[in-house]
């Protein structure tokens, strides 16, 4: 259904300008602050957040599928920005050579995510700064996360070094790999 959609599956909500790649999307926003919502579909694509303020919001809750594409090495959205909001995305199948495939790695910035699944991968969220960044966590799933296979150290739901204050609330944590 997403690519069925006209101009493509991420809207920019305040210009209604549409594109049919999720880092196309994230790139146009610069160090503005903008919110992209995103069209029910499974999705092979990643981003990277440079600067700004993003709400990558699904349109219908648990109906923006993310699965197994990570950017860098990393992540499906790695966060670089001042401030990131996720609500009711579904991350899933993250696999990355150095044991560490997250659905969200988080290197700056405050980070809030409603809402959201992290599911069948090596990690759910991963990062943290060293600085004051707060991260807040409600309503959301983490499930058949983590693996001792490619990592000595193993891998873990949320996984965050931090020097701000981190939140977690009314979230749901089933058994790892």
């Amino acid at each position: 259904p997403a690519a069925a959609q006209s101009g493509g599956p991420f809207t920019i909500q305040q210009t209604g300008q549409h594109f049919a790649s999720l880092q196309d999307a994230v790139s146009s926003i610069l160090m503005g602050t903008a919110t992209i919502l995103i069209a029910p579909g499974t999705y092979h694509q990643c981003a990277v957040q440079q600067g700004g303020h993003i709400t990558f919001k699904a349109v219908q809750p648990g109906t923006a599928i993310f699965d197994g594409t990570a950017c860098e090495g990393k992540a499906a959205l790695v966060l670089r920005g001042e401030g990131t909001v996720i609500d009711g995305l579904v991350f899933r199948g993250m696999q990355v050579d150095d044991g560490n495939g997250a659905g969200v790695r988080t290197e700056m910035g405050n980070l809030t995510v409603n809402n959201s699944m992290f599911l069948d991968s090596q990690e759910g969220i991963l990062g943290g700064a060293p600085d004051d960044q707060r991260i807040t966590i409600d309503h959301s799933t983490f499930s058949g996360l983590g693996t001792c296979d490619a990592a000595v150290d193993c891998a873990h739901s949320i996984y965050l070094e931090n020097g701000g204050s981190v939140t977690v609330t009314n979230a749901r944590f089933e058994r790892g790999q």
